[in-house]
């Protein structure tokens, strides 16, 4: 009891101690208080190119670090080989026609029977198949970029033979660039797509305006913090994807 009642003393003859003791209960709080918090910049939209068949490259007429178009070809391969076989392809359509053609005049004058039409005519079918098949083939000597952007990492060079599925290219479109961060889950009560704030981005020493863009759909309920994206303000060229920096955020004080 003795020790009880002096331990209860000092706590009220000393503040500082008595501030240690509350300050036991701050991680509770500390989603709360925080007002800076780390976040990387991405792009929004981003990808790895590879190859859909076993060629060659002929050609990568855009370098690591450049700029590119929509639609604009990115890889080119050496589809000697597969032109080859379309004209083979072809070759044998045409005879599968000139097949199926005359028997069906031999059919209407009854000197040929049912079974020969009907396999001429599956062997047109096939044929026709086949065309469209080195046809879709010689569709992926080129690779054509899905939006516009830059060439983040270039994996293969000219004249290097590839495999199917063998990646090529990393692209990227900076364009706009994006924010993920955690933001504790007691900010859910008053966090709202749209809002503004500042980013201070480390490589440049700058502020930069952003605003929420989309809030997570689920807690993390071990942090209690959930994550969010937001975008950048405005188009500032100096920015590039990878740098990182604190979000500065000071939440509403409650009433």
């Amino acid at each position: 009891m003795k020790a009880l009642f002096t331990a209860a003393l000092l706590l009220a003859t000393n503040p500082a101690l008595a501030q240690v003791q509350e300050s036991l209960g701050a991680p509770a709080r500390a989603g709360l208080e925080r007002h800076e918090i780390r976040a990387q910049l991405l792009p929004r939209q981003f990808t790895t190119l590879a190859a859909e068949i076993g060629a060659k490259i002929n050609k990568l007429p855009v370098a690591e670090g450049d700029a590119f178009k929509a639609g604009q070809v990115l890889v080119g391969f050496d589809c000697s080989v597969q032109q080859a076989m379309l004209r083979k392809a072809r070759a044998e359509l045409e005879a599968a026609e000139a097949t199926d053609k005359a028997n069906q005049r031999l059919a209407e004058l009854n000197s040929v029977g049912k079974l020969e039409v009907d396999l001429a005519r599956a062997g047109r079918q096939k044929a026709v198949a086949e065309v469209g098949a080195q046809q879709a083939v010689l569709g992926k000597c080129s690779i054509a970029a899905p939006f516009a952007g830059r060439v983040a990492e270039q994996k293969v060079r000219e004249q290097q033979y590839v495999q199917p599925g063998q990646p090529l290219l990393d692209i990227l479109d900076d364009s706009v660039l994006e924010l993920e961060f955690l933001v504790p889950s007691a900010w859910l009560v008053w966090l709202r797509t749209g809002q503004t704030f500042e980013v201070e981005i480390d490589e440049t020493g700058k502020r930069y305006p952003a605003r929420f863009a989309r809030i997570g759909a689920r807690v993390d309920p071990v942090s209690q913090s959930v994550k969010v994206a937001a975008t950048i303000d405005g188009r500032f060229p100096e920015l590039i994807a990878g740098m990182s920096g604190r979000v500065r955020i000071t939440p509403p004080t409650p009433n």
